[in-house]
């Protein structure tokens, strides 16, 4: 995979791709989760929600930058 994306002219980096299917993703899980109600079995479900997007984001990042 490039580490530019060309986007009508202006090129970002890949990063900014992975950070948005990573929301998405995130997103979705969390929506399953939420609707199976796992949330009451941990302690705080926001820092569950932010350490599922760090993973997310963290494991996709490390395929295009090793």
């Amino acid at each position: 995979m490039p580490r530019e994306i060309a986007f009508h002219g202006v090129y970002m980096p890949t990063m900014t791709l992975m950070f948005l299917i990573a929301l998405g993703v995130g997103w979705a899980l969390d929506r399953f989760i939420s609707g199976l109600d796992l949330y009451r079995f941990f302690w705080h479900p926001a820092l569950l929600r932010l350490s599922l997007f760090v993973c997310l984001f963290g494991a996709m990042a490390l395929t295009v930058y090793r």
